[in-house]
């Protein structure tokens, strides 16, 4: 679940392994790119941290940052 603190929109996902966490972020940033909005991560072994804000906008939460999250979250399989 997304969480909004600090005009960002906050998640952790959490993968089996390192490369299910890769391939995920990897399917992100194809989906970034094509939406042209980039998000600020982490990874740690199999630990993905998204923050979403709206750079242009002033670091505040957006549509844009609303409708990466919805399209990052339909990536997320099902557990």
């Amino acid at each position: 679940m997304w969480t909004e603190t600090n005009n960002k929109l906050y998640r952790a996902f959490e993968f089996q392994n390192f490369s299910e966490a890769f391939s995920f972020m990897t399917r992100v940033a194809l989906l970034a790119e094509k939406m042209d909005h980039h998000p600020t991560w982490t990874n740690t072994y199999n630990k993905v941290e998204i923050w979403l804000s709206t750079h242009s906008a002033g670091d505040v939460v957006t549509n844009k940052d609303k409708a990466l999250a919805e399209a990052i979250d339909s990536l997320k399989p099902k557990v």
